[in-house]
């Protein structure tokens, strides 16, 4: 489970080891992964902790490997930086950041563990991707157009692993609110002419930045609900697939 140190990423790992899943902490602060690894096994889970950049070949590698010798069976790929920038603001070096920490973070990891699923005949690979694959929001642009690519290559990997055992899907959040959502909203507040208490800010979020069917912004378990039913034998017929998990918020084709 890539990126789980904290946010979505930390949510997911909490669920999988609640379903019985021994979990592979990641991350690049000791302090932190080591946090949600004793609070899974105080919960009565199995944790440790791997940590390394994944935008590194050297270091990437390194942690695949760890996760291939864990015998991984379900990779998670949550590592996913993102930056503000429009066309005007971002830069070639940005776009390539972009790429690096949102696809290449994922492929060096998958391609690390695919020998041993394979060999094992069973397999899960489950992308995180974000609405901004299917609309492209234009102040994040080099984020939105990674993010594309990142479902693009999710279900050209499912067609590639056809009858290993294994299957490759995105799970892509709408608005969810995390520690970092909320900080950027809420020092953003003022410039709106917004309230920048949150019980009083997430209702206007809501209604001008995310409206959308359900009427809610999303959670970080609500992402990790979809993930671990995606980890599960029960998804074993859906490959290949964008599952949206965004309240409504990108209207269906």
């Amino acid at each position: 489970m890539t990126a789980s140190s904290g946010g979505i990423g930390a949510a997911v790992a909490g669920r999988l080891a609640a379903e019985g899943c021994a979990v592979l902490v990641h991350g690049r602060d000791a302090a932190r992964a080591g946090e949600v690894a004793e609070r899974l096994r105080a919960a009565g889970g199995t944790a440790e902790v791997v940590l390394g950049d994944l935008t590194d070949d050297g270091a990437a590698a390194e942690v695949a490997g760890r996760a291939a010798s864990w015998g991984v069976d379900v990779l998670v790929n949550n590592a996913g930086p993102v930056a503000e920038h429009d066309w005007d603001d971002a830069e070639p070096a940005a776009w390539l950041a972009a790429m690096n920490g949102n696809v290449l973070s994922a492929v060096r990891l998958i391609r690390g563990v695919l020998p041993g699923m394979r060999e094992r005949g069973w397999g899960r690979v489950i992308n995180l991707g974000s609405r901004g694959a299917t609309t492209p929001q234009p102040n994040l642009v080099e984020y939105s157009a990674a993010k594309a690519a990142v479902v693009n290559m999710t279900t050209s990997l499912a067609r590639h692993l056809a009858g290993t055992g294994i299957t490759a899907n995105t799970v892509s959040p709408g608005v969810i609110v995390t520690a970092g959502m909320r900080k950027l909203f809420e020092d953003g507040a003022a410039h709106r002419g917004w309230p920048q208490d949150w019980a009083d800010l997430e209702p206007l979020v809501t209604a001008e930045y995310a409206p959308n069917p359900t009427g809610r912004l999303g959670t970080a378990d609500d992402i990790a609900a979809a993930v671990t039913f995606l980890a599960s034998p029960l998804a074993g017929y859906i490959n290949g697939t964008d599952l949206r998990v965004d309240g409504g918020l990108v209207p269906v084709p």
